[in-house]
This record gives structure tokens, sequence and C-alpha cells, in this order.
């Protein structure tokens, strides 16, 4: 299904405003745009592929913001939009968040998957322990 255009571009033009929001530091600012962009999405958000990336960017704040379970559960919304099962760097945030939260468990389920959909590199721009927790896990054989 695709957004009527009008709709489309009000919620791209809010996403980019929030990004820029984000950018800067304003992350309170920046979840407010973003989920003015949600609110623009008719039915069911998670219909929507709009959606998967304006509740991955919320999560992204709340996890810069250490609120990991209102990240978990946006990563979780993202994951049931389309797009979002298998993508790395959903699994990545779902996996950390549980980790955060103390489910280990889930958390290398979730890691093993982001590791398996994107690699070592997709762990590289987070804190080593994420990485350094999944390897004793999992074997990867990356030569680590």
């Amino acid at each position: 299904m695709q957004l009527p255009a009008d709709v489309g571009a009000e919620i791209d033009d809010l996403c980019r405003e929030g990004d820029a929001l984000a950018g800067m530091g304003e992350l309170d600012e920046a979840k407010q745009r973003y989920l003015e962009a949600l609110r623009l999405l008719p039915g069911d958000p998670r219909q929507w592929a709009a959606s998967t990336w304006i509740y991955v960017a919320i999560g992204d704040v709340h996890f810069r913001t250490r609120v990991y379970d209102k990240s978990h559960k946006c990563f979780h919304n993202a994951v049931q939009c389309p797009g979002g099962l298998g993508n790395p760097y959903v699994h990545l945030r779902l996996g950390q968040t549980a980790f955060e939260l103390g489910d280990h468990d889930r958390a290398a389920d979730e890691l093993t998957r982001a590791y398996m959909g994107g690699g070592p590199e997709i762990f590289a721009e987070d804190a080593p322990e994420y990485l350094a927790f999944l390897r004793t896990r999992a074997d990867l054989n990356d030569g680590a």
C-alpha cells in the first residue's frame, strides 16, 4: 500500500526535522517530530513501511537516553512492521535493550540475528560490551 502523496511528504518532512534535531542532541524535540509523523499514518501503523523507520528513530532516542524499556518496545514494534523482521539493525537494538534490561537469553538471540545479518561491522558504532557478550554465547568464527 502507498501513502497518499501529501501524507507521505509531511511524514518525510517531520522525520527529516527529527533527524536534524537528534543530530544536534535535541532528543526530546526529535522524539516529538517522530511521534507527530507516526500519528499521521492511517489505521494500524504497523502496516506501513514508514512506521518501521519511525519506530526505529523513536527507539534510538530512547536508547540514547538510556530508557531501555521504551526503546525495546519501539524496536519490538519495528520488527512487526514491513522490513523490520530480519533487519540487522532492528535486531541489534532489540538485543542491546534486552541486554540492558537483564534478559540475557533474549539478548543473545537478537544479537546473533544482528550478527548473522550484518556481521561484526554492525556492532562497530556501539559499546564493545555487546559484541563481547555475544562472544560468550556464540562461536562467531571471526578470528577475534
